[in-house]
């Protein structure tokens, strides 16, 4: 099996654990030491297979936008006619 497959098939698992820990946490109540460590148990082992998939670098590949070029050519002025100075406001107004 691939990685990602191996992923997705831990995920599901991973998922059959957190809705039985949560009949458990209705059964049994959530007050509990033990029934709180097993809960934070579980949602660490969530976030881990999350953190392992975003560092695969096969899958990061599948995910990572295409970059776009930007022109070093000048923008048109005429483009910032009606804009405001970034905390100075408009142009023909005095700042505050």
């Amino acid at each position: 099996m691939s990685v990602n497959d191996e992923l997705a098939s831990a995920q599901r698992a991973l998922g059959e654990v957190l809705r039985h820990v949560k009949r458990l946490e209705q059964q049994l109540g959530s007050g509990g030491l033990e029934m709180r460590r097993v809960r934070i148990d579980a949602d660490r082992l969530r976030e881990s297979l999350a953190l392992l998939r975003e560092t695969d670098p096969a899958l990061a590949k599948a995910r990572r936008p295409d970059l776009v070029s930007i022109s070093d050519t000048p923008y048109d002025n005429t483009l910032w006619t009606d804009s405001d100075d970034e905390g100075l406001g408009a142009r023909d107004r005095r700042a505050p």
